[in-house]
């Protein structure tokens, strides 16, 4: 058969799905709504597996354990501590913050909180203290750093700080388990939904052109030409399905994104941003995905009704 006659009968489908879409309307309302909602609710439970991802990427950036060290250490006997910490296996890195950056950061960080300010001008001096700052090379790996940590013997050492992280972090992974296991269940309802509704919209397309489907039998029509339509129809759905979840996607991202500065205080994370990056991937893969589900259930329709 000759290109040319395969692309007029691709064209062909498609006009007479288009005509069906049109023709039932209302049903294809509710097609198209209920594939927005389980886009939607796919598209969220994506969103919470990245905001997820990014709370405990930032709890670990955020994880370090803190010596203290006196006040009359000399800078050799600081710079000896440190390269012995920084030869442990669980240590990525060492900073040494002197008495001096310590208050500006003190500063900096109570910067609109004028009691504080006030009372370290009333101390007139400098209170805080040298530090090494130690960063883990895996948070898996923390307790055993701390033990290590316990036993380097230093005179100039006045107190250590460790603040295990492992508590907060298995807390947001028991969050995102059953935040996850509730969105694919809802998830799988929408699919589950979308195929019901698909297969009864193509169902009700096929029982309102009999007449017509019987006549094309007599000319002579393919299978594929009097079939073709109606896989063609639950692409259109899942294309406008698609089209306006994004639609209603985007505007809860931008509603979204507030909160999440305020929650990521100090990181530059954007929600938005994200899916904007990746957003022509996404967008195919989830027609992909939702054009594969949907045609699958109009073939099934399309094979149980269309033998007139």
């Amino acid at each position: 058969m000759p290109f040319a006659t395969i692309l007029l009968s691709i064209l062909r489908a498609i006009k007479f799905s288009l005509q069906d879409v049109v023709r039932n309307f209302w049903l294809s309302i509710v097609t198209i709504i209920i594939l927005v909602l389980a886009l939607f609710s796919v598209n969220t439970l994506l969103t919470m597996r990245v905001i997820t991802s990014s709370a405990i990427d930032s709890i670990k950036e955020k994880v370090d354990i803190n010596l203290y060290l006196k006040n009359e250490s000399t800078e050799a006997e600081i710079m000896a501590l440190k390269a012995e910490v920084s030869n442990l296996n669980q240590v990525k890195t060492v900073t040494y913050v002197s008495k001096q950056e310590a208050l500006e950061s003190f500063k900096d960080k109570h910067k609109n909180d004028p009691d504080v300010l006030e009372a370290l001008r009333q101390l007139n001096k400098n209170p805080l203290t040298p530090t090494l700052v130690i960063k883990p090379k895996q948070v898996g790996n923390y307790d055993d750093l701390i033990n290590n940590i316990n036993r380097v013997e230093s005179n100039i050492i006045e107190s250590r700080n460790f603040d295990n992280p492992k508590a907060m972090l298995d807390k947001i992974n028991g969050i995102a388990v059953k935040v996850n296991e509730a969105g694919m269940f809802v998830s799988l309802i929408f699919i589950l939904i979308t195929i019901l509704v698909v297969y009864n919209s193509i169902r009700v397309a096929i029982y309102t052109h009999q007449r017509e489907i019987k006549i094309m039998r007599l000319v002579g029509a393919s299978n594929w030409f009097i079939r073709a339509p109606y896989i063609f129809s639950s692409l259109i759905y899942t294309l406008f399905g698609l089209i306006l979840a994004i639609i209603v996607f985007y505007p809860f991202l931008t509603i979204l994104q507030p909160y999440l500065e305020t929650f990521f205080s100090g990181y530059s994370f954007n929600i938005i941003s994200y899916f904007r990056t990746g957003f022509w991937r996404l967008f195919m893969l989830e027609f992909l995905a939702a054009g594969a589900i949907n045609v699958f259930a109009s073939w099934i329709a399309v094979r149980k009704y269309s033998r007139v």
